[in-house]
């Protein structure tokens, strides 16, 4: 099974659009060779906003999803810090894309599924394989 650490890609499954990139990203959701990981930065950065925004379709996504016992938590905040601290000031990485690389690594991911295009710094890490999901 893939053990795989979706970061932007939670928002594009959660608005229920009709475009290619809902269907991919649901697509993605519905993989049943994946096992999904997740971390208290991912949650923070969707439904927070989500919820302030009235959005109850996309907050029930989120609910969903992190409410789901088979997701994987990381909850190692020190040893977080120090690694996203390390590849922010190595690659460039903004902090929460650098918390994000930090756990996805600590749960031993396969992958770090994104919608950020290729040019962004979170694909220099190479602590984990960085994956665009509509490339």
């Amino acid at each position: 099974m893939l053990r795989s650490f979706p970061d932007s890609v939670l928002i594009d499954g959660a608005r229920a659009t009709r475009s290619d990139r809902t269907f991919t990203a649901l697509d993605y959701f519905d993989d049943l060779e994946r096992s999904y990981l997740t971390s208290p930065f991912i949650r923070m950065e969707t439904v927070p906003r989500a919820t302030y925004t009235r959005r109850s379709l996309e907050v029930a996504f989120y609910d969903n999803f992190f409410g789901d016992p088979r997701v994987e938590w990381c909850r190692e905040w020190e040893r977080m810090e120090t690694i996203a601290d390390e590849q922010a000031r190595r690659y460039g990485l903004g902090a929460l894309d650098a918390f994000h690389v930090a756990a996805a690594y600590i749960l031993g991911a396969d992958e770090f599924v994104t919608t950020e295009k290729p040019q962004k710094p979170m694909y220099r890490s190479q602590l984990v394989r960085v994956i665009y999901l509509y490339g």
